[in-house]
């Protein structure tokens, strides 16, 4: 598992963040233990004891981030600060990719994958300082039609999960990850494996698989480091697919996994390519794809591709870097 100090290699920029910028915050509604207004206080007491003024608003979902994302730069703003889980994240930087706002990072979600590969602490406090005092770096993000995402997309299993976990939530009122569970035992029941044709950079393969995974730059899938990413500017994408078929088969595939050693199964593919095209065998129809946990249907094929260098973000002065 990877930890919050890790650091990833970036791009660095000419400019630091200015000490006094106009600065918006927009939190996730439901994030943070204390919520509401509570939660409102901490934030602008912790840029404050930086010296920094901020607003803060709240959303419900990543449609109301997105489009609160989109008030805050047409109203000034240099620097517009997620505060939550990777879906917050996620929908404030499709609004600031290619643009020269920078992206804060207040890591209040779950798993907080992006701000850990970028070694943004996860205390609420030390998470301000990094925007408030840190430097600017140019990373990558990656689209797939259009749709732009800062960690991962997958279609097959998780979509198709996630999807019947928020059905079972709205009907039954029942936590996350026991629908999680239960969502996950109805999807494997069914036939779980699709049809695909992939174009990596001139590659082509055909595989009937459960998934198929495309990283933000490459993910490291040995050692316990498994689901980290080292650097985030390398302008890749990262392809994984496996053929493992039968229920059994995806089992072993999953103990390869807690073991750090997905490299070693014949059956499992991993490329790295600036662009990638997914056909499926439902040409034309529309699938489940996930986005940085997001699901939206979208038709076949998937067009993917790498934006190297159109995300300016907020972290750490100090950066690990490869020799």
């Amino acid at each position: 598992m990877h930890v919050a100090s890790q650091e990833t290699q970036v791009r660095q920029a000419e400019t630091s963040p200015p000490g006094a910028p106009h600065v918006e915050v927009i939190l996730n509604a439901a994030a943070g233990a204390d919520g509401g207004d509570d939660l409102r206080e901490m934030v602008a007491d912790a840029f404050a004891a930086c010296g920094v003024e901020v607003r803060v608003s709240a959303a419900r979902d990543g449609r109301e981030a997105f489009e609160l994302a989109r008030r805050a730069v047409e109203g000034g703003a240099r620097i517009v600060v997620a505060g939550g889980g990777d879906g917050t994240v996620n929908a404030v930087a499709s609004l600031l990719v290619g643009t020269d706002c920078t992206l804060g990072v207040l890591p209040l979600g779950t798993l907080n994958h992006f701000a850990k590969d970028l070694g943004i602490p996860l205390d609420l406090w030390a998470a301000a300082r990094v925007v408030c005092r840190g430097r600017v770096a140019r990373v990558d993000a990656a689209e797939v039609n259009g749709r732009v995402f800062v960690n991962n997309s997958s279609l097959g299993l998780y979509p198709r999960i996630v999807r019947r976990r928020r059905r079972m939530q709205e009907r039954l009122g029942s936590g996350k990850w026991a629908a999680f569970f239960w969502a996950a035992l109805a999807v494997l029941r069914r036939n779980p494996f699709l049809r695909v044709r992939l174009q990596a950079d001139g590659r082509e393969i055909v595989r009937e698989t459960p998934f198929v995974f495309v990283g933000n730059n490459e993910y490291e899938i040995e050692s316990w480091q498994i689901g980290a990413r080292t650097r985030l500017d390398a302008g890749l994408l990262s392809l994984y697919v496996t053929h493992r078929k039968g229920r059994l088969g995806l089992a072993w595939l999953a103990a390869r996994a807690l073991l750090g050693r997905l490299r070693e199964a014949k059956d499992f593919d991993a490329l790295r390519a600036s662009e990638v095209v997914v056909e499926t065998h439902r040409a034309g129809k529309r699938l489940p794809v996930a986005a940085d946990g997001e699901v939206a249907l979208m038709n076949s094929p998937l067009h993917y591709r790498a934006l190297p260098g159109a995300l300016r973000v907020a972290v750490p002065e100090a950066v690990n870097r490869e020799p």
